[in-house]
């Protein structure tokens, strides 16, 4: 009889795969197949919980960069989609599969297109070498599966709907030697398709800086990625390694730059806003307000909040129904539920229906109320809900909240726009700090700098071209 140690012998030889970046095999619980089947269901996630930005002309351009890196890869042949998601934070990241997002919050702080094309070809680096198979494969390993992420707790998250495996993917924390072997490939790449690969020292130098100035809050790409500084010496030892002559690649600054001209800039206001705790929805024209110490979120499908010890939800969203009642018997008469008497009632003038819920869990059960609201064109379904031994503590607080569901009507609220990146060039030797002082902008003097990868007091010469950003700052409510 085969001993057991032997057994498991031949499971993880047969497990083993190569790596098509590296060419060593490896341990690789995930097949190429599987890979490809959940890239894709994680892509639609993000696409629902996060979006694109609207804007076809800019998502052709990343795309058809994206695919010319994609194409000297060691996976050409993969499924490769490129997309501008609508999110304002400094971010980048790949998901299983071929899938590859840009934030357009980081197309604000680069200045040309060798800089994106080596943040591009990182990422590239990591769906090549299957960092992201390879970290699932390594939880599996360890028993642990894959964590389901959430503004809920995982138990709560399970019955809310609101978890997104998508998004626990994006996270996933890559090793050290995972983002050195996704530099090196990036460089590998822009270095084949002709762009100035030094351009990636620029990006961890704006990186460093927004690091630097954010006062312990890390920027989303830090989330994911090891402190910029520890990376640029890597980087100049694999240029040096190279030993390319970039004297005649692409950098394309001024092509870049006309591409994200009027762009939308920081958040977009349209699409709600929080003023502390409290929420704005000018295009729907509400506002709620939620308990003033929980933890807020805004996601394309919905707004909610979670309570400070992660045991209780409060989530507003868009419901079907043709009235509140129609939306809230159909809620309740869902298998699982258990629901206690409905109710109309009116709340902020606003014709409602209500009920309390309970719901079984693997780990205990959930106790809750919910609300449906007619208002405008639409119902709206507002839960508040936690689990069984704590939701009393926390009910008070939540329909607090949920009775605060009201029309918005302030016109500075409701005539908000977002700030936008403008393009324009110098008609003298100045700088940001004189430039500020002079043409107006609603962000500070440092933030204009951080966008053009310059100090706030360096001169800068008659006929360069500036990124400034424009616009109102939003009003106080």
């Amino acid at each position: 009889m085969k001993s057991i140690a032997s057994i498991l012998a031949v499971g993880f030889l047969t497990a083993c795969a190569v790596n098509p970046a590296t060419g060593k095999r490896q341990i690789m619980l995930v097949s190429e197949g599987q890979e490809l089947q959940m890239g894709a269901a994680y892509d639609s996630q993000v696409v629902m919980s996060i979006g694109e930005y609207a804007d076809p002309a800019l998502q052709t351009y990343v795309a058809d960069l994206g695919k010319k890196l994609a194409a000297t890869s060691e996976r050409p042949g993969l499924p490769w989609t490129f997309r501008v998601i609508d999110d304002p934070s400094v971010n980048a990241f790949a998901i299983p599969g071929g899938h590859v997002y840009i934030t357009r919050g980081i197309l604000a702080h680069m200045t040309n297109e060798a800089e994106l094309a080596t943040v591009m070809g990182h990422e590239i680096g990591h769906v090549t070498a299957r960092h992201s198979a390879q970290q699932m494969t390594q939880q599996q390993l360890a028993g642990m599966g894959l964590a389901i992420g959430s503004i809920a707790s995982s138990r709560i998250a399970q019955y809310a709907g609101q978890a997104s495996q998508a998004l626990q993917v994006m996270f996933l924390k890559f090793s050290r030697d995972d983002e050195s072997q996704a530099d090196q490939l990036g460089i590998r790449y822009t270095i084949r398709a002709n762009y100035d690969s030094r351009e990636m020292i620029h990006v961890m130098q704006m990186l460093d800086k927004i690091e630097t100035a954010s006062g312990g809050k890390l920027p989303e790409w830090l989330a994911t990625h090891p402190a910029p500084a520890n990376r640029i010496e890597h980087i100049n030892a694999i240029l040096a390694g190279a030993q390319t002559d970039f004297s005649h690649s692409t950098v394309n600054r001024e092509g870049y730059e006309r591409r994200i001209d009027g762009m939308i800039f920081g958040m977009n206001p349209r699409e709600g806003f929080f003023k502390g705790t409290e929420f704005f929805q000018p295009d729907l024209k509400f506002r709620i307000a939620f308990p003033s110490d929980w933890q807020v979120a805004n996601t394309k499908q919905a707004v909610g909040a979670q309570s400070p010890k992660q045991d209780a939800v409060i989530e507003l969203k868009l419901a079907t129904g043709s009235s509140a009642a129609d939306a809230a018997r159909a809620f309740l008469s869902q298998e699982g539920i258990q629901a206690g008497p409905l109710t109309g009632v009116k709340i902020n003038g606003l014709t409602a229906a209500s009920a309390p819920f309970a719901a079984a869990m693997e780990q205990g059960s959930l106790h809750g109320q919910a609300v449906f609201i007619e208002y405008g064109n639409f119902v709206y379904r507002l839960l508040a809900y936690g689990g069984e031994a704590t939701w009393a503590s926390n009910q008070e607080a939540a329909q607090r909240a949920l009775g605060s569901f009201a029309a918005l009507t302030d016109s500075a609220l409701l005539n908000v726009q977002p700030m936008r990146i403008s393009m324009f060039t110098l008609d003298r030797r100045t700088t940001v700090t004189e430039l500020a002082r002079q043409k107006r902008s609603p962000v500070p003097a440092a933030t204009l700098a951080l966008i053009n990868q310059v100090d706030e007091t360096t001169p800068l010469e008659r006929g360069r071209v500036l990124k400034w950003v424009v616009g109102q700052p939003l009003p106080a409510p």
